[in-house]
């Protein structure tokens, strides 16, 4: 099993955070806590390095004067870590397709990639807040959220864009000449003068020479049934276990229609599993408690919750905020000891007839780095042996 650590990637936030701490909306951090944090990333990636982790997940995030998420292009802090890593994988969790032009994007993974021996991997998703999308897109793009009136209008032209982003990147990707003739993106477009005729083609420069991943969250229906479709890997998170075992199959169906051959156990898909371990599970629980409920208050208005089961069993109604009890009961929290995450990850592993990746999410934002670093080294020592003990082989997943 390979098992992966992703970050947000926020500044350390002392005693605000929880629910007594400062209004999220209210916070802002200066650039020498910015400056620290992005060094403190830095350091953690390079420690999930040595402890043998396989994958390092960034995020892509801007203008979040909160704190939360601070780093705005996980291809250019990916550079300067592998620059300080040997083997560890490097990915962006993930690159928002509408907030670049899908050619510089290329061109920035594929120096990445090539740069680092072949070990970046392409994270792409379609974004969460229209205050980083509609700045970073012109006003041409926006994303459905609880808190955007226009969400229905806004996500289907989010999903038209993205779809046809991706097609043109993957183009550029995967061919030594190419020209793109769509809705939304000519490349080149018609009519370039160059050197007494007209540019007719693109070539990319670089691009990949090793194989590569592709990774993009299933959140929603339509991705549940295009992912799979395009063969990337599809990246779970904040998933009642019910809900996860069926999407975990249903992906797994649509893949052998459009791919004409099953899926190995596990194959081809991630789950995100937030973790905390402590000596104890009652001091795991406290210790986690905060940070739990500090990541609500950030997420909790763009609707996150909306993959667990509320608390008549059904859908959850608006404005419902999990406590850290029911993210453990539905199986999206895994807090203890090293055995009961071992446990959890066991457990999950069974109910979804294998799994082949799994990225821990080992710290709430706003919590100290040195927090982390523990977390990392715990489950690296204690948890990750309980579960190779029990793990029969596992194929790994598949490159482009």
């Amino acid at each position: 099993m390979r098992v992966g650590v992703f970050l947000f990637g926020a500044v350390e936030m002392g005693d605000t955070i929880g629910p007594g701490g400062t209004p999220p909306t209210e916070r802002r951090y200066g650039q020498a806590d910015v400056l620290h944090a992005l060094n403190c990333i830095l350091d953690t990636g390079v420690l999930a390095d040595e402890l043998g982790f396989d994958a390092f997940w960034l995020t892509e995030h801007h203008f979040q004067h909160e704190g939360y998420e601070i780093v705005p292009n996980g291809l250019m802090l990916g550079a300067f870590l592998a620059e300080r890593t040997s083997r560890i994988e490097i990915g962006t969790m993930f690159n928002i397709v509408g907030q670049w032009h899908p050619l510089r994007l290329a061109e920035d993974f594929a120096m990445l990639h090539n740069l680092s021996g072949g070990r970046a991997i392409l994270g792409v998703g379609r974004g969460t807040v229209p205050r980083e999308m509609e700045p970073l897109s012109l006003g041409r793009m926006s994303v459905g959220s609880s808190d955007n009136p226009d969400a229905l209008a806004a996500d289907i032209r989010n999903r038209e864009v993205t779809a046809e982003a991706i097609d043109l990147l993957l183009t550029a990707l995967d061919n030594e000449t190419f020209c793109h003739r769509g809705t939304h993106f000519q490349a080149p477009p018609p009519g370039i003068p160059d050197r007494g005729g007209e540019v007719e083609t693109l070539t990319l420069i670089p691009r990949p020479v090793h194989p590569y991943r592709i990774w993009q969250a299933i959140s929603s229906p339509g991705t549940l049934e295009t992912v799979p479709t395009r063969g990337f890997g599809g990246v779970f998170w904040l998933v009642n276990r019910t809900l996860l075992a069926q999407r975990w199959q249903r992906y797994a169906e649509v893949y052998a229609q459009a791919h004409g051959r099953a899926l190995e156990p596990g194959e081809n898909r991630m789950v995100v599993l937030n973790t905390h371990i402590a000596d104890t599970r009652e001091e795991a629980i406290a210790q986690a408690r905060p940070g739990h409920d500090e990541f609500w208050r950030f997420l909790g208005p763009y609707g996150w919750n909306r993959a667990y089961l509320g608390p008549d069993g059904g859908r959850p109604p608006a404005g419902w905020v999990p406590s850290l009890e029911d993210s453990t009961e539905q199986g999206v929290w895994a807090v203890g000891t090293a055995e009961d995450v071992a446990a959890s990850i066991l457990e999950l592993r069974d109910a979804l007839g294998g799994l082949a990746e799994i990225t821990i999410f080992p710290t709430a934002p706003g919590e100290s780095y040195d927090r982390t670093a523990d977390q990392l080294r715990r489950f690296a020592t204690e948890v990750r042996p309980l579960i190779a003990a029990a793990e029969p082989a596992m194929p790994g997943a598949s490159a482009r």
